[in-house]
Order: C-alpha cells, then sequence, then structure tokens
C-alpha cells in the first residue's frame, strides 16, 4: 500500500511531505564529457572505467526535523557559539543555526533521537531558553539532491548574526521592541476568534477584524487562511524586509482593527506585530498566532481555515493538511499546482515560481508576478544575457536566517540599482568611470547606467558669457576632439540652450556649486524620463546618483511619497551630491525618510568640483536614523578602495 504524504505523522503530531519530482535531467558539458572519453581512451583496457559516485546511505533510525527560535538577551554569545557547535557535531545535526545577542534561531536535521538530546541540551544550558516551543517534525530523509543542497541540509552552518530576522532593510533604522510584540493566540484561540469573527471574549467586541499575513509572495501562493467574513491581506511581498514599508502605505486598513497575524513558525510574527502597535493609539488591538501555521495543522490536521499547504524552509517544502485542495496555479498555463520541488525562478528577481512539469523546459525563461506587473516580460530580456547564470552569494547574513526567517534560502539575488551619470556625463562614460565599484559589486548588485534626457554642448558655457567672449559664432575655433561624444544632464540652466555647434567653451575655474543648485529647468521633463525607465527597464532596488545625478535622485527621494507606483526604490546611494529645489519649496532637515548612503570628499577643497558643505547639507536632509555619512579625501570620485568598498557592500547587505 502506498503512504499518504498527507498523512499526519503519529509521533511528533506534524505533517510529513514526501517531495518525488526531481529537475530534468541534463546533457553533460561538453568538458566533462570529453574527460570522460579521455578516460576511456587511457585506461587500462582490461578493467572497465567506472564513474565515482557518492550514495547517502539513509539513517536505520528515524529522521526527523527540528524548528526552534527564542528572542531572549544573552549574556555570552561566545560560550553560546561554543556549545551550539559541540552539541549539534556530537549529534551530527545539519542545517542552519544562527546566534544574536538577542536570542536564536534554529532549523536543524538528524536522527530523531539526536534532535531529542539536543532539545534536552538546550534546556538545560540556560534558563533563558524555557518557555521554548520547539517544534519537532519525522520525515524522510534528505537524499544528497538540489532542494537538499539549496536548503543548507547537507551540511551544518552556525553563524553569530545582527538580527535573528532582518525585519527592515533601512540601515540604522531600530528595530521594534520585541517586548511589545501582539499577545499570543494558541491555535485554538485563534480558530476561535476566526469561527466567531472577534465577537467573544478574546479581542475587542467593538472592533472589526482583519487578518494579516505576514509571509512572502512564493509562501502565500500555496496556502493562506480563508475564513467566510472576514478580510485577509495578502501583502504579496517579495521578501520579509519588505513589510515595513508595506505597514506603512496601509496603516489606515489596520487601525482601530482587531489585527490577527500568522506566519510560518511565528517568528515573523513577533517582529512585524511590534511594530505595528508602535503605531500608537489605533493600533492596540494586535494578535499573533502562536507557533504559526505549523502548530495550527497539528491541531486542526483537515486544515481548518487554512487551505492549501504551508511552505517551509527546509527539504520538505511543504506541509499539507488532509484537505486535498491545491491553492496554487501554473505561471504558464494557469492550471492547479503547488509543487516547488523543481525550483523554478524567475529571471529578474530569482524569487521562486510555480511551473507545472507540462510547462518546465531546459530553455524556459519564467517570469513571476511582480516583475510583470513592473512591466518586465521575457521580450524585455536581452539575448546576451540569456544563459548566464545568476551568480548566488552567502556573504549575506540574513539570507540564511532561519527557516521561518522570511527569504527563500539559498536564493540571494542582485540587487538592481539604476545609476545617474553627472553633468556633461553619459551613460557611457560614468559606467567606464564605475568599472572598478562595479567590479567590486558584482556579487551583489547589478549596476544599470542611462543618459539624462537632456542634450548639451561640446563644453557647456552660458549664453550670456559666450556672447561676451565673441559677437559671431564663426570665428569659434572647432571643438576639442576629446570633446564630440554627446553629453547630457538631468537639470540645465535657464540659459543653458543652445545649439552644440556654437555653445562651447573650456571652463577655465571649477563650477560653482550654487550655478548647480540654480539649475532647475527640465526638471519635469527628467521625471518623466525616468518614470519610462522604471516602466520599460524596472523594478529597481535602489538608485544612485553622482554629482548633478545625485541632485536629481534627492530629488526624486523627496518627491517619493507622490511618485509611489511608478518610481519605486527601497535605498539611494548619494555620491558627491548637493541639493537643488526644483519645485521651489524648501526640504526640511530630516524629512526624507528614504534609507540613504552619503559619499563625499572630507576635506574642503580636495573635491575641485562639489564642496564638501554641499554634500554635507544634502545629507542632512534625510532623516538622522535611515542615513548614512562616508566622507573620503578622494575628490571627486567614488571611492573602491578599503575600507570605504567595505561600508558600501555592508549598506547594501542590508537590502538582499
Amino acid at each position: 500500500m502506498t503512504p499518504d504524504p498527507n498523512a499526519v505523522d503519529g509521533r511528533s503530531g506534524l505533517l510529513s511531505y514526501f517531495p518525488t519530482r526531481r529537475r530534468p535531467s541534463r546533457r553533460p558539458h561538453s568538458r566533462s564529457f570529453h574527460f570522460q572519453n579521455l578516460r576511456r581512451r587511457t585506461s587500462t583496457p582490461h578493467l572497465p572505467v567506472m564513474e565515482e559516485k557518492t550514495v547517502e546511505t539513509p539513517p536505520a533510525e528515524p529522521y526527523g526535523v527540528l524548528l526552534y527560535y527564542r528572542f531572549a538577551s544573552v549574556p555570552d554569545l561566545d560560550h553560546l557559539l561554543s556549545f551550539y557547535r559541540q552539541n549539534c557535531d556530537s549529534l551530527s545535526l545539519l542545517g542552519r543555526v544562527r546566534l544574536s545577542a538577542n536570542g536564536v534561531n534554529v532549523t536543524v536535521g538528524g536522527k530523531l533521537s539526536c534532535l531529542e538530546k539536543h532539545i534536552d541540551a538546550v534546556k538545560s544550558f540556560d534558563t533563558c531558553f524555557e518557555g521554548t516551543d520547539f517544534k519537532l517534525a519525522s520525515c524522510n530523509y534528505p537524499f544528497n539532491d538540489d532542494v537538499a543542497r539549496e536548503c543548507g541540509f547537507t551540511s551544518l552552518s552556525i553563524r553569530v548574526v545582527k538580527e535573528l530576522v532582518t525585519f527592515s532593510s533601512c540601515p540604522l533604522l531600530t528595530p521594534p521592541d520585541i517586548t511589545n510584540a501582539g499577545r499570543h493566540l494558541s491555535a485554538l484561540e485563534f480558530h476561535s476568534v476566526l469561527h466567531t469573527s472577534g465577537k467573544d471574549d478574546v479581542c475587542d467586541g467593538s472592533k472589526d477584524i482583519v487578518l494579516l499575513d505576514a509571509r512572502n509572495l512564493y509562501e502565500t501562493r500555496i496556502g493562506k487562511f480563508e475564513t467566510p467574513g472576514v478580510e485577509t491581506l495578502d501583502p504579496r511581498i517579495r521578501q520579509y524586509s519588505d513589510l515595513p514599508s508595506w505597514v506603512d502605505d496601509h496603516s489606515e486598513q489596520l487601525r482601530d482593527k482587531n489585527v490577527l497575524m500568522y506566519c510560518t513558525g511565528g517568528i515573523r510574527c513577533e517582529m512585524a506585530s511590534a511594530y505595528i502597535k508602535s503605531k500608537g493609539a489605533g493600533f492596540e488591538n494586535v494578535f499573533q498566532l502562536f507557533g504559526g501555521i505549523q502548530r495550527y495543522l497539528e491541531q486542526f490536521p483537515d486544515g481548518g481555515y487554512f487551505k492549501g499547504k504551508n511552505f517551509v524552509f527546509d527539504h520538505r517544502i511543504s506541509v499539507a493538511s488532509s484537505d486535498p485542495k491545491i491553492l496554487g496555479a501554473c505561471l504558464l498555463c494557469s492550471l492547479s499546482f503547488d509543487d516547488y520541488s523543481s525550483r523554478c525562478r524567475c529571471f529578474h528577481c530569482r524569487m521562486l515560481v510555480l511551473v507545472c512539469s507540462k510547462c518546465q523546459t531546459d530553455e524556459a525563461i519564467y517570469v513571476c508576478e511582480l516583475c510583470q506587473r513592473h512591466g518586465r516580460s521575457v521580450e524585455s530580456i536581452s539575448s546576451s544575457d540569456i544563459g548566464k547564470p545568476k551568480e548566488l552569494t552567502t556573504e549575506n547574513e540574513c539570507v540564511y536566517c532561519s527557516s521561518d526567517a522570511g527569504q527563500d534560502v539559498g536564493a540571494p539575488r542582485k540587487l538592481r540599482i539604476l545609476c545617474l551619470h553627472g553633468f556633461r556625463q553619459n551613460a557611457s562614460s560614468f559606467k567606464g568611470r564605475t568599472a572598478s565599484l562595479a567590479k567590486k559589486l558584482k556579487k551583489i548588485a547589478e549596476l544599470v547606467f542611462v543618459d539624462a534626457p537632456h542634450e548639451l554642448p561640446y563644453i557647456y558655457c552660458p549664453v550670456q558669457d559666450h556672447a561676451k567672449e565673441s559677437s559671431s559664432p564663426s570665428l569659434q575655433p572647432p571643438p576639442p576632439p576629446d570633446n564630440c561624444r554627446r553629453k547630457f544632464a538631468w537639470f540645465i540652466a535657464p540659459d543653458g540652450t543652445g545649439s552644440s555647434e556654437t555653445h562651447w567653451q573650456a571652463a577655465d575655474a571649477r563650477f560653482d556649486p550654487l550655478q548647480y543648485q540654480q539649475q532647475t529647468e527640465g526638471f519635469d521633463a527628467s521625471v518623466e524620463h525616468l518614470r519610462s525607465i522604471f516602466a520599460l527597464d524596472g523594478p529597481f532596488d535602489g538608485i544612485l546618483g553622482f554629482s548633478q545625478g545625485a541632485a536629481m535622485a534627492a530629488s526624486i527621494c523627496s518627491l517619493e511619497p507622490n511618485l509611489k507606483g511608478e518610481i519605486n526604490f527601497r535605498f539611494a546611494i548619494l555620491c558627491s551630491g548637493f541639493a537643488v529645489t526644483p519645485l521651489g519649496k524648501k526640504i526640511e532637515n530630516g524629512s526624507i525618510k528614504i534609507p540613504s548612503l552619503h559619499i563625499f570628499g572630507s576635506v574642503v577643497g580636495k573635491d575641485r568640483q562639489i564642496d564638501n558643505e554641499a554634500s554635507r547639507d544634502l545629507a542632512s536632509l534625510f532623516e538622522d536614523g535611515c542615513s548614512v555619512v562616508l566622507e573620503h579625501g578622494c575628490g571627486h570620485i567614488i571611492p573602491t578602495r578599503h575600507p570605504y568598498i567595505d561600508d558600501i557592500k555592508s549598506f547594501l547587505h542590508r537590502f538582499i
């Protein structure tokens, strides 16, 4: 009799899932094929050449997975690190352990008897682990396949991190106080509140109830709570660090409501519920499902109000109830489908997508719903990019936070950064000037360069100054040969119009920052230009501006609330920037709340283009808790040597 993959495991009470699909086999690479043939020609003819294979032998004892987290003050982090190394090694546990001064977050697999010994050891190690919810499930042994490797179940990874879960991408923003998290509801209490629509003794009966899913889109695709008469909010975010921005934008849907939150195992709700409550009056009634969907499915094996499958961050991929209903659908043909074992991903952002076996081919390129919403399609992919592997990096700690970290383990993606060049430059020249930066960031970021909309004369020269030099354009010598490439600008001066044949003159002095600040004409055209770029080539995670490009980027940041849905990005890098007021409205200090990195020369006079004070004044317009200032003594450039490049990488890692 074939075992039912949706059956409840009698020992642990958790549901087990047995993935059976595998990625289609591929033809061997020509180099390895040639090597095998060479071995056949040179080997001893009397002995057959056999390919060596490493075969994983499942353990004789039952295998399982253990998930748990604990927020608590850790007085001696080194001692805790030594404990986990010794204990996990001695018990042959595999998986991910994340430690911080604020607690632990663990997802490990091994023999059930070893996992039980690990639980006993953790409980006796320190009193701070009292009350920890240890979720232990028996399941099949993770064979050495793509899924097991990607989920980190072929090795043991123990790391010390700053945050157990990266809640916000804002670099210096203080995380919410976890002691102010929403009230914990057991699975039975949570179910009862949904059943009565909040008209019980748990919630405030005078307020409506709203159900908030704190997970990512690829999780909610295959399973979510569906309750008649209860409004359910699915943020449809790509990663957990996008949730604070979503809450800010939809706070009115949460105000004066009984907010019920849920996630996979509970840890994401701890942070998110505390953030919602920190908003003050009108946000007091926040509740969270203790133990997450996993504990709910234990209590309600038929699924209760939860429909579909619970996505998990280990080799099981997902856990189902006894309800056979499939919530997911194939990205291409829209037929019911909810199996992620093939690990198909979006070409642009690397998020998991659902593609049924009939639609899968080796040459297929997939674009997720979020990228399609931002105008990115298969047609927008350059033929030169097809076949290039998307690099994965393990440098960022938050990528491997835990089973409930809100990001698919092993699937970090590159940040896409739109780069705005300076005055009288172009995309090509700026790309050349930042080649070293692009090379050093290649594992974590893709830099995209565009021309500004306003073409300029060969050498910028105001009309009235040019008239003083000569009353006859015919007396002008020809333009210098090294200045014949097209040059552009984001702003133009009121008197800076004219044809490139007549308006050129080499500058004999540094550019005056005050002159730059007066160049505001053409701003509307630049905004429309960027709208078009974001629609055709977006989405972009961030925007990088240099000199006048930084002034343009900062202006866009100041208008960001008015450009929602058209020009969206999560951070800005402003290099040798200065402030302008294109709309004639003064920007108050600390009023721009977008996370920002400000890079400029530290010594007055070292940067011969933009004064130190002009860049410092620009930085002051951004909120203190969201801005980082990086000063250097290298002039009018973006420094890429140590320690500056390390600081730039550190800033970017917060957004991966």
